[in-house]
């Protein structure tokens, strides 16, 4: 009988012996396993900050942009939703751009266009012109087209281009832009108030002068 005993208890302390390091072993691969997880995912957290700050990088800017509607079709947002004729005609500081558009016959031609820079410039802009000249130029459809014909560039420029730039307009002959960050100026007259805005088809430069083509 104690020699059948001892050799059953020999066997329990043998079997112990071979399960028990299987067992730490297991829950050791586990554990690196799961740590392997933790750490595999703590670069994917910061990637969507990452995202953002490319965002913020192709925002509006200039000092009349503050005066852009919040909300609505006039915003941002709203424009960049509408062809630029449209977009326009949402912004109340462009009222004037748009019913010279509207009076040249322009806004089929301006919203169907594709990958298009405009310059347009603000009501002040055109306040600036004397109303006896003003009143002329908009009861005369050609020379209307001309000149806003004149502040189109058929291909949508980003801010880096007008660095130092020049560019064939719609009218043909070529317009002039030079500055840098957020200071830029069109034939070195016309200062950007509000660059960047975006629209369904175009790139929108809104400016404080209008642009007359030389000839």
């Amino acid at each position: 009988m104690m020699t059948a005993t001892r050799t059953r208890r020999a066997a329990l302390t043998l079997a112990a012996a071979v399960v028990l390091p299987l067992a730490l072993s297991a829950c050791s691969s586990s554990e690196s396993k799961d740590s392997g997880k933790s750490d595999s995912s703590a670069p994917a957290a910061s990637s969507p900050k990452a995202d953002e700050g490319m965002s913020s990088m192709d925002e509006p800017f200039g000092p009349a942009c503050s005066s852009v509607p919040k909300n609505g079709a006039g915003s941002f947002d709203g424009m960049a939703k509408d062809p630029v004729a449209t977009a326009a005609s949402n912004n109340p500081a462009l009222s004037t751009l748009v019913t010279a558009v509207k009076k040249a016959g322009l806004v089929d031609t301006l919203n169907n266009a594709q990958n298009i820079t405009v310059f347009a410039p603000t009501n002040d802009a055109f306040d600036k012109i004397p109303k006896a000249t003003l009143d002329k130029v908009l009861n005369d459809k050609a020379q209307l087209t001309k000149i806003l014909t004149y502040h189109v560039v058929g291909k949508k420029l980003a801010p880096k281009d007008l660095e130092n730039g020049s560019f064939d307009t719609l009218e043909k002959s070529k317009l002039m832009t030079s500055g840098s960050g957020e200071s830029y100026t069109v034939n070195d007259s016309a200062k950007v108030v509000c660059g960047n805005v975006k629209t369904a088809n175009a790139n929108v430069y809104i400016i404080d002068t209008v642009l007359m083509p030389k000839s």
